[in-house]
């Protein structure tokens, strides 16, 4: 395949992720109505011991980071806020404070660079869009030029802490103590930071312990996420049903047969593949200008010759299973436009190597045009049914090895990583779907003792309305100011977001333990901050 440096060009003035796009949405004015004066009740249930087991949902993860902000309003410290409203009494509620104003999401060469903020790279007038970036980033203005840090060992008295949840965990992992192993391949040094006894006890060990009136119990995402997030490219962590089958009661059951009074509210999993990670860079943004797309198609030109010649070989044809609606389906064309759809890797589509060997062992193509179809063994281009990564805005027009000739997202097809294709979206959809049947079935059978907080319907109805309005102020199921309340990783929501799961969460309590807790003001929360732009 030929292509020059005007690919290249055409790229690089432009920016993949639409990070600060977002679909408009139609804001109404709120119906104002008196408010409704009631008495907070604690009713059947008692939060005067309320303790939280979950993942960076339940930490105050957001940002792509833990940090101080983020902590302050975690999932179950606005929780813990409102129970006191209804208990009738300030709560105390302690968390393994991480004590970094921007946290740590990595390194950089000598810079420790922390959460995610929008960032405008070229300046105002520069034709780039606001991008997620880290705090660190050079280029970046003070104070987010300092960078972040990394997190140190809790120094607080851990006999008091409320706060269980530990970000990148596992349902699993809460149940073994190898999770606090530095030797171990299930090791999490952000447990192992607060662990009572690290390596010893486990996640739900130093819970239990805590002994608990009230607990919220939001294990299980993290289950299907990551697999989801990293294109379904690894398939090590993605929980089998019947592991969390086993996990899940297991956990339930050691919390309750060891704390015979406590009572609880489970939450759970909202469908991974409706989060902005995997609507902010769309499938089809690749643009190009006549000149640009004329040089690319006369490089696929040899490419598409060869899927005919295929066509055209009836023997070749049936040997290897292919259809000619299938190989036409595998042609890659571009035009001038900005809606051009990125090549990518589809592994469940038939390797082409074989087929392109034999036509070489045929004399139908050289030892070089040969080795210049090898990227292409499972190539094809994009369509509205694939969902890209909000990672993949890293990478698409970029460079492999700072060759101009090979650009990922045109010449090079996109990784499996950085992509669903239907076949992945419908496999983690389906598990959640099993995942959520099990957790049900658990709340089922402890139907005095716990309640069941249904995030995947409450998520599911805010994306099919695009909005909502609470408290006056309209919010999204996007990560764009100044209605989204998803954070700037695309995937845990911003405080705003927090206060809105508290809600569906207090929802379920409210309705299980004929309790009146006093739900969240959402306007007191922060949402998604404005870009930041280089000086």
């Amino acid at each position: 395949m030929k292509n020059n440096n005007i690919i290249y060009s055409a790229l690089a003035t432009i920016l993949l992720v639409g990070a600060c796009k977002q679909e408009d949405v139609k804001l109404t004015a709120p119906t104002v109505t008196p408010p409704v004066v009631v008495t907070p009740s604690k009713g059947t249930a008692d939060f005067t011991k309320f303790v939280a087991i979950g993942n960076s949902l339940t930490a105050g993860y957001q940002s792509g980071a833990l940090f101080d902000e983020g902590q302050a309003n975690s999932l179950p410290k606005i929780l813990s806020t409102q129970f006191s409203l209804a208990q009738g009494t300030t709560l105390a509620f302690n968390q393994p404070d991480i004590n970094s104003v921007y946290g740590f999401s990595g390194t950089a060469g000598t810079i420790t660079l922390g959460r995610l903020i929008l960032y405008d790279a070229d300046g105002v007038a520069g034709p780039k869009t606001a991008s997620p970036a880290p705090v660190g980033t050079p280029g970046m203005p003070a104070p987010y030029n300092a960078g972040g840090s990394a997190p140190t060992a809790y120094t607080g008295d851990k006999t008091k802490l409320n706060n269980f949840a530990v970000p990148g965990i596992l349902l699993g992992q809460a149940l073994t103590p190898d999770t606090g192993n530095p030797a171990s391949p299930f090791f999490n040094g952000l447990w192992a930071r607060f662990a009572s006894a690290p390596g010893v006890k486990t996640i739900l060990d130093d819970a239990i312990a805590a002994a608990p009136t009230f607990f919220l119990f939001d294990l299980g995402n993290n289950d299907v996420l990551g697999y989801a997030t990293g294109g379904a490219s690894n398939p090590a962590i993605f929980t089998s049903e019947s592991n969390f089958t086993t996990q899940y009661n297991g956990a339930i059951a050691s919390i309750l047969g060891n704390l015979p009074n406590a009572k609880g509210v489970l939450v759970n999993i909202p469908d991974v593949t409706s989060i902005p990670y995997f609507s902010l860079v769309a499938w089809n943004a690749i643009p190009l200008d006549a000149a640009t797309a004329t040089q690319v198609n006369t490089g696929f030109a040899g490419y598409n010759g060869v899927l005919d010649g295929i066509k055209a070989n009836t023997a070749l044809m049936t040997a290897f299973g292919l259809t000619p609606a299938g190989l036409d389906a595998r042609k890659i064309t571009f035009a001038a436009s900005s809606k051009n759809a990125a090549v990518i890797t589809d592994e469940t589509l038939t390797d082409l190597g074989a087929a392109f060997d034999a036509l070489q062992g045929a004399g139908a193509i050289t030892a070089e045009q040969r080795a210049g179809l090898e990227p292409y063994r499972r190539a094809r281009q994009a369509t509205s049914s694939d969902l890209l990564t909000l990672t993949a805005g890293s990478v698409l027009g970029t460079t492999v090895g700072g060759n101009a000739q090979a650009i990922i997202g045109i010449t090079v097809p996109l990784e499996d990583k950085y992509v669903l294709i239907p076949s992945e979206t419908s496999e983690v959809k389906a598990r959640t779907v099993a995942f959520n049947n099990i957790i049900k079935a658990v709340a089922d059978a402890n139907p005095t003792k716990l309640a069941l907080a249904d995030a995947n319907a409450t998520f599911s109805a805010l994306v099919t309305n695009k909005a909502g309005v609470y408290n006056g102020i309209t919010i999204t199921p996007t990560m764009p100011p100044p209605t989204g309340v998803f954070s700037e990783d695309g995937v845990h929501p911003n405080s705003r977001g927090y206060a809105f799961m508290a809600n569906l969460i207090i929802d379920a309590i409210n309705t299980k333990f004929t309790a009146v807790v006093p739900k969240a003001d959402l306007s007191k929360f922060k949402g998604t901050s404005l870009p930041v732009n280089k000086p």
